[in-house]
């Protein structure tokens, strides 16, 4: 699984030990964690980069038991794939994690630090 995020939440991801996503804020009834890389490098980039500065793609595993209650969605192209999980889900999301939430790319603005 992968996820592009912004500084912010890897922030609370480090606070965790690499081992769970923060809560969702009280806007965000939906936690979307996506199906490959390509998609989360679009996000971090084109997204997560203008708004905040800089932009990750996180890697992790989740076991296949959790995710089996959940359908994939197609949000756009063929590749455009993500699980939506319900905030209150979220916490039993974090328990399903095998190992860590690893970085494997940034991607940062010209006025980044």
């Amino acid at each position: 699984m992968w996820r592009p995020t912004g500084p912010q939440e890897l922030a609370l991801v480090e606070e965790s030990g690499r081992r769970a996503w923060p809560p969702r804020l009280p806007d965000q009834p939906i936690f979307y964690p996506v199906l490959n890389e390509e998609y989360a490098t679009m996000i971090a980039r084109d997204w997560n980069v203008p708004a905040s500065g800089v932009g990750y793609v996180t890697r992790f595993a989740v076991r296949r038991s959790f995710l089996d209650r959940y359908e994939v969605h197609q949000v756009g192209g063929r590749t455009i794939l993500e699980y939506w999980i319900p905030a209150e889900d979220l916490d039993e999301f974090n328990a399903n994690i095998v190992g860590t939430i690893e970085v494997v790319a940034e991607f940062r603005g010209p006025d980044a630090a």
